[in-house]
């Protein structure tokens, strides 16, 4: 046998070889990715926005997945659907040593200040929708559409941002990029669904004529306040301070100045902000018109002749950001006036928080 032939011989029994075992790589990847069950845990899963987290996790295709759903001790043992199946409560130890990949929590900044470090430890990612830790300089503070890409691997607990803020950074994020934001000016008029089940019980009781336990301190139907959160020392309120330090930290310019009035209104569907933007650079309406448009999960509804313009009549129940009442303020130069509305029970909460889900199960689980 001559060595050319020898070589060829090997050659061949080279190229079987190797192709053998890329096609027993592809057959175990692609039966990894058949087989792969990843465990979600919702705390707070009774609760207002925990009831919307549920509908949005079926919603996006978390139905399959190994689901446990977790609250206080009280509501151990209850018995809630999810994905055409009854699961039954359990606590949030329980939960704990179940160790699941992701824990979404929607039970407010003292349990996950308890509990997220504990699910941290056995590995799991926390998704947090309350505040407790949004103002930690290491913990990621994200938006997908926006910054999801300072989300790392090693990220134990991740902050998802506060209602109002969603809203307007999806609306502000383009033209960020574009003219650079030098001061903000937002009103904004925030649904009874933002404090909670008890004072959508209130408006509701108040509107039959009937009395109960309330969430605010007045009435709220046929009324609106100007009070969001607890009041400040400095005469703000903690929504108020929300909007200033969580817009400078997901759109990473901390010398953007804001200022904020948080009013809440008698109604149920989302929250809507007015919202004056100063820029550095000069724009031009066609161009804001455009930039908007193409901001993946914005809406622009913006046509005064028709009466078309974003209400939270309209935005009840959806995911995208509705952005209207586009025009320049004239007051002063390159100032533009935006209106923007949400629901803020799903990309102001629910949406957001299971869109990072999506993001680290695509990104690590997988």
């Amino acid at each position: 046998m001559t060595p050319k032939i020898l070589f060829f011989i090997i050659f061949k029994f080279y190229i079987l070889f190797s192709a053998k075992i890329l096609l027993l790589q592809n057959q175990n990847q692609f039966f990894r990715k058949k087989t792969f069950k990843m465990k979600i845990a919702l705390v707070g899963a009774t609760g207002l926005v925990g009831g919307v987290m549920r509908k949005v996790l079926e919603e996006r295709g978390f139905g399959n997945e190994k689901f446990i759903p977790a609250a206080s001790v009280r509501s151990v043992g209850r018995q809630i659907e999810f994905a055409g199946k009854t699961y039954t409560m359990v606590s949030v130890e329980d939960a704990i040593e179940a160790a699941p990949d992701i824990a979404i929590f929607s039970a407010g900044s003292g349990p996950s200040l308890q509990y997220a470090p504990q699910f941290a430890a056995k590995g799991t990612v926390v998704i947090d929708n309350s505040s407790a830790w949004r103002s930690d300089p290491n913990i990621p503070l994200v938006v997908p559409e926006i910054n999801g890409d300072v989300i790392k691997a090693t990220d134990k607990i991740i902050a998802n941002p506060n209602c109002s803020t969603i809203q307007m950074v999806m609306a502000l994020c383009p033209l960020h990029k574009q003219y650079k934001i030098k001061r903000l000016v937002i009103s904004t008029y925030q649904s009874v669904t933002g404090t909670g089940m008890k004072a959508v019980n209130q408006l509701m009781k108040e509107r039959a004529g009937e009395s109960c336990d309330k969430a605010y301190p007045y009435q709220i139907d046929m009324n609106l306040f100007p009070h969001g959160g607890t009041f400040e020392d400095n005469g703000y309120t903690t929504e108020e301070i929300k909007l200033v330090n969580e817009t400078r930290k997901i759109l990473r310019d901390n010398d953007i100045q804001v200022t904020a009035t948080v009013a809440r209104v008698p109604v149920t569907g989302g929250h809507a902000e007015a919202v004056n933007v100063e820029f550095y650079n000069e724009f031009e309406l066609d161009e804001v018109f455009e930039l908007l448009r193409n901001m993946p999960g914005v809406v622009v509804q913006d046509d005064p002749a028709h009466n078309i313009y974003p209400m939270p009549l309209w935005a009840k129940d959806k995911d995208e950001v509705f952005v209207g009442r586009i025009r320049r303020d004239f007051s002063q130069p390159r100032t533009l006036n935006l209106w923007v509305v949400g629901d803020n029970l799903r990309k102001g909460a629910a949406t957001n928080a299971v869109q990072i889900a999506e993001l680290i199960r695509d990104k690590y689980l997988k």
